[in-house]
């Protein structure tokens, strides 16, 4: 009974957060092309539905410290434009509600971090899952902007939700795929190229997520440029890992963010997009 309390508690505090949430920019802002389910009438779903937009893409986020430079709930502002874009350049894709929480553990040194556990996000996602095919969607994509619950084997929830929902639906013709090149390959591919032109790597509010946050941040909001010139933390080794030493700032920064721009941003949300893209286009193919 405590375990149905709490998932019950969850799933009503994640649709809260995501019901108060702003709306994401997408790369291309000016983009009137309706593939938000949030954003569409029951009607306009429908008739998606019945043009062929059968592929559903559920996207979570998180809210955990950025360091001192970047607001909490980074991830779902990436999520949510990474999704909206991904929706709109596969052509037969509706992006459904980012997921807000995802694992994590909250602290008091820095208070910034809300956290689900692995089986909750697993109880969620299956929920999530199975709303989504009783709307009528065929195909559904699950995908994760933060690492919790992406890890390996049994760790990575998201794959082995995937697994189970299509075993479970692939009988009557419905899919359910794990998309993780949006994450871990599209990150590392980004932070190989930025190393190669000299800048230092990061691994947690670095150049690359600070980047993406100022990309979207239009009106000011989302990153603290003030404090850009002193954001640099743990600093990451060649081979990829935190070094910390005695006088490095324990600021949540794992990496170094002073040369964070908007130029990076885009290329690195785009980078994001276009691995997703790839990726669920093996497994959807696209038609005509």
């Amino acid at each position: 009974m405590r375990h149905l309390i709490a998932t019950s508690v969850a799933l009503a505090l994640l649709a809260t957060a995501t019901l108060t949430a702003r709306p994401a920019y997408a790369a291309d802002a000016g983009s009137k092309v309706l593939v938000e389910f949030e954003m569409m009438t029951w009607p306009e779903v429908r008739d998606a539905l019945a043009a062929g937009k059968t592929t559903a893409l559920i996207y979570t986020g998180g809210v955990e410290q950025r360091g001192p430079q970047n607001v909490n709930g980074g991830h779902n502002i990436m999520a949510r434009a990474i999704v909206k874009e991904i929706a709109v350049r596969l052509g037969n894709a509706i992006a459904m509600p980012v997921l807000p929480l995802t694992p994590n553990n909250a602290s008091a040194e820095l208070p910034g971090t809300i956290g689900l556990t692995n089986d909750l996000l697993q109880q969620v996602l299956q929920r999530m899952v199975e709303q989504t095919i009783a709307t009528g969607f065929k195909s559904v994509v699950v995908m994760g902007d933060h690492g919790g619950g992406q890890g390996n084997g049994d760790m990575n929830v998201y794959r082995k939700v995937a697994t189970e929902m299509n075993a479970k639906y692939s009988p009557s013709g419905v899919h359910v795929f794990y998309c993780d090149q949006v994450y871990a390959p599209a990150n590392a591919a980004m932070e190989e190229k930025l190393a190669a032109q000299g800048y230092p790597k990061a691994m947690h509010g670095g150049i690359h997520d600070t980047s993406i946050m100022m990309y979207l941040d239009h009106d000011g909001t989302y990153v603290r440029k003030a404090l850009l010139p002193t954001a640099v933390g743990i600093p990451v080794g060649p081979d990829g890992k935190p070094h910390m030493t005695a006088d490095s700032p324990r600021n949540g920064i794992v990496g170094d963010a002073r040369r964070s721009s908007v130029a990076i941003g885009k290329e690195a949300l785009e980078t994001k997009v276009d691995y997703a893209v790839k990726q669920i286009r093996t497994f959807i193919p696209a038609k005509g």
